[in-house]
């Protein structure tokens, strides 16, 4: 049974205009981790490469950690336990094991006192072209795919790991509900052109069909090496309602004290975790009737 205080927790998620520079990076977190709501405990979601973007990937290679060593991730430990915080960091580069000429795109979960708990490696890469900027996106030429679906259990719910164009992929969210997610994490960096198609359609209906809450940290504006960010970054509960967004195309965040407990009526009231069979069911298109 939750206390009064575990059935209720601030859900936030940071908007950043990340740099190729982590410590201007840091300094950007810090200032809004100082804007942060008072209630305890909070979650907050920092975005996809959050202390690196907008450079190449040779730069992201080169500040590549071993796990559990090195000046980013103990910057990172330093943030959560200073602001006693629950912090899932964005992404950000670490030595793959299997390919040492890659990296792989890790999200890393912090508790309050400092402690790195969990790590989710982007599985599902942004290997896309896009009318925009860029044009051609070939995230798989240097990162290393991850293969494990993640959960992190916390004394306010099970979190469920996912990564920016992991969204796209309704599968990989099923099973985060299935092994008992209650808040799904969504670090981003989405485009801008994908994002003004597809951002809201995409996160809404991933926490309708799992319903759960998600916390969709984001990128913004435009970047050092041209690249543009959709921004929007997202509380939505698991009805689909937008809490929280960070509408404006700056940094900033976007911050919603939520009641764990609304999530059992709704997955009461509609028990697609029950009526979920398809797997025992087959439809063959050329069935005769």
């Amino acid at each position: 049974m939750m206390s009064q205080t575990q059935q209720q927790v601030q859900l936030t998620a940071l908007q950043l205009t990340s740099s190729p520079d982590p410590q201007d990076n840091l300094q950007q977190i810090e200032r809004l981790l100082q804007q942060l709501p008072a209630h305890r405990p909070q979650l907050v979601v920092l975005p996809e490469a959050c202390l690196c973007f907008g450079t190449n990937d040779k730069r992201q290679r080169a500040l590549a950690e071993l796990p559990g060593v090195g000046p980013l991730q103990q910057a990172l430990a330093d943030l959560a336990k200073r602001h006693q915080i629950w912090l899932v960091a964005g992404t950000m580069p670490m030595i793959d094991e299997r390919d040492a000429a890659k990296f792989s795109a890790a999200s890393l979960v912090f508790t309050p006192n400092g402690d790195c708990i969990a790590r989710y490696n982007k599985i599902h890469l942004f290997d896309v072209t896009v009318a925009d900027n860029t044009k051609q996106y070939r995230e798989s030429a240097w990162t290393q795919a991850g293969d494990t679906v993640v959960t992190v259990p916390t004394e306010f719910g099970v979190l469920g790991m996912a990564v920016c164009y992991d969204v796209r992929f309704p599968e990989l969210f099923r099973a985060l509900r299935v092994a008992g997610a209650d808040i799904l994490v969504l670090p981003s960096a989405f485009t801008k052109v994908t994002g003004a198609a597809h951002w809201h359609v995409l996160t809404r209906a991933r926490a309708i069909e799992q319903q759960c809450f998600l916390v969709a940290a984001a990128q913004v504006g435009d970047h050092a090496n041209g690249r543009q960010t959709y921004g929007h970054a997202l509380i939505i509960d698991g009805w689909g309602r937008i809490l929280a967004e960070s509408e404006q195309p700056q940094p900033g965040l976007a911050t919603a004290l939520v009641d764990m407990t609304s999530l059992a009526s709704i997955r009461h009231d509609i028990p697609v975790a029950e009526h979920f069979n398809w797997s025992q069911k087959v439809i063959h298109a050329n069935t005769k009737r």
